[in-house]
């Protein structure tokens, strides 16, 4: 059987799962252990030694990044209209001489710091500053470097409340018609709308040990596998890599990280991202904001056709 003939039969199964519920557990071990081999391929590592280095406690987070590749930055707060979310950071960066607008999430080295930035995971009005920065960005001409690494927005009755799911629809709609260019970069974890509510752009880097998808392989477990402790399992079956994802026409490109991570060379991987995106808006800036726009719209709209599929 080949790679996409297992692909169709994996999608078959899901939808299967979807409309009658049934125990489809074996099925999809046997399917995911055909595919270990090409998931092996990728890069030459499995899905969920990535998923692990993604998570890792000391990967370089967004201001530790912005600090490398800048000049010089300042940091902008709150949102206008409730309060400031750590989870959410975003300020004005010189970039190799240019002016950035730069948005991300923000996760802690330690257990303090974790508790005030949520773990990453942003609140309502984490979006609404990001939007409000973005905004700003597109009135005064700079470009948007937009920084991913959440498992997700915040699932809180909080949240909830304050309109979390509003918040990030109004964002995928405002970004999708954001008169500048907007650079998307994965360092770490995108889950979910979480991510996407800063994610969608006009091109997307990602690092090299770093992961993006609709849920977490411990949730897909617990839902389709009925057993959280295949979450390893079910890492190769969602195809969350950045190899995956490149080759799925998500990601643009995948920035090398060095042998054990990216924490274990900050400044390399600083270097290469800094490179990579002067070097993507440097292209980009060159397009009229009209041009910009149907090239984005493409490309929202060219999510979810597989090529070869």
């Amino acid at each position: 059987m080949k790679a996409d003939e297992i692909r169709r039969k994996i999608d078959e199964l899901k939808a299967l799962a979807d409309e009658e519920r049934p125990d489809i557990s074996e099925d999809l071990s046997r399917l995911a252990s055909k595919l270990q081999g090409e998931s092996l391929a990728a890069g030459g590592m499995r899905a969920w030694d990535r998923v692990q280095l993604a998570r890792h406690q000391d990967r370089p987070t967004t201001i530790e990044y912005i600090d490398m590749m800048s000049d010089r930055y300042i940091e902008l707060h709150g949102d206008r209209s409730f309060a400031d979310d750590p989870a959410m950071v975003g300020g004005i960066a010189e970039i190799g001489g240019t002016h950035f607008t730069f948005i991300g999430h923000q996760k802690g080295r330690n257990m303090k710091e974790n508790l005030h930035r949520n773990y990453g995971m942003a609140h309502p009005e984490g979006y609404r500053k990001a939007l409000r920065l973005v905004r700003q960005a597109e009135k005064f001409g700079r470009p948007v470097l937009s920084i991913i690494d959440t498992p997700g927005a915040y699932p809180g009755i909080s949240a909830e409340e304050r309109g979390i799911g509003e918040a990030i629809a109004r964002n995928l709609k405002e970004f999708s018609v954001l008169k500048t260019p907007v650079i998307a970069v994965i360092i770490g974890e995108g889950g979910s709308g979480g991510a996407l509510g800063i994610g969608v752009g006009d091109y997307l880097i990602m690092l090299e040990n770093t992961v993006y998808s609709v849920i977490s392989p411990e949730g897909f477990a617990s839902i389709l596998l009925r057993d959280t402790k295949k979450a390893e399992q079910a890492a190769s079956l969602m195809k969350m890599t950045a190899y995956d994802l490149k080759a799925y026409g998500i990601a643009d490109e995948v920035i090398p990280e060095p042998e054990g991570g990216a924490h274990n060379d900050p400044d390399l991987v600083a270097s290469r991202m800094k490179e990579r995106v002067l070097a993507v808006y440097a292209r980009l800036r060159r397009r009229r904001s009209d041009v910009l726009l149907k090239d984005r719209a493409k490309r929202i709209e060219a999510y979810g056709h597989v090529r070869g599929g």
